[in-house]
């Protein structure tokens, strides 16, 4: 298959034309509860964290964590754009409220928004409760900032998944969606990373159903983003593997 050809491919999840094209249509509704009552994650996403998706396709998902800064995020988006790939972004509730353009401009470019926790804890250290209301008051916080309806998937803060934990995230009716790698560009040049690593990481990641965790942001500050600077390649690569790129949304089981 040609390059373009793939591209094409590549992009209809994000514009509703394959299977699952419903979800990207209507994205998930919940109740303040947090029970799921549009579109919803399917058994296949319950039980467990998720590190790859449950097919066979060749598919690698596109997501990125905004924590920090939105020093990346305009490359991210530019490039998302001219591709016309899907992804998927989880903010923090506290980033949402002191960032609410950055999260809105996510959404208004037709990607989906996922749930990383309120205030980023580790989740094993917390008791059911606690764990409820972090990823509620996230919830209302990614809503409020971006004008749309989050998606029920959540990915856990510093992937500190436990058993309990993910039963307790299933029970609000989010389904853990974790990662097949992380590329490791939020390490920056000071820890060691470079464009050329980032992109061998996301390479050697390739497979059916791989989901690759990224971010929009500097964790130092320094307003290097190395993931966004190798997004460009890193789905040329995708591409020439015969990856298409996913859209998660695809993944939701209509009501």
């Amino acid at each position: 298959m040609d390059l373009g050809r793939r591209a094409v491919l590549a992009a209809l999840p994000a514009v509703g034309l394959m299977r699952g094209s419903r979800a990207v249509a209507a994205p998930a509704a919940r109740r303040r509860a947090g029970a799921v009552v549009g579109p919803r994650p399917p058994a296949s996403l319950l039980g467990q964290e998720i590190r790859r998706l449950p097919t066979s396709r060749r598919v690698v998902a596109l997501t990125f964590n905004a924590a920090w800064d939105e020093s990346g995020l305009a490359a991210v988006l530019a490039e998302l754009r001219r591709r016309k790939a899907p992804a998927t972004f989880f903010p923090t509730g506290e980033y949402a409220e002191a960032r609410p353009a950055a999260v809105r401009a996510m959404a208004e470019a037709g990607h989906g928004l996922g749930n990383h926790s309120y205030s980023h804890p580790y989740f094993d250290g917390l008791s059911t409760r606690e764990r409820a209301r972090e990823v509620r008051e996230a919830d209302e916080a990614i809503r409020t900032a971006s004008r749309a309806e989050p998606l029920p998937f959540f990915r856990f803060p510093y992937s500190s998944t436990t058993q309990d934990a993910v039963a307790d995230v299933n029970e609000l009716g989010y389904a853990a969606i974790e990662y097949t790698n992380d590329t490791n560009g939020y390490l920056g040049p000071a820890g060691g990373m470079t464009v050329d690593r980032v992109v061998r990481r996301a390479v050697d990641s390739l497979g059916p159903g791989a989901i690759l965790q990224m971010h929009v942001g500097s964790s130092t500050g320094d307003g290097v983003v190395l993931d966004a600077q190798a997004l460009p390649r890193i789905i040329d690569a995708a591409l020439e593997e015969d990856c298409a790129i996913v859209d998660l949304r695809e993944f939701l089981t209509a009501p």
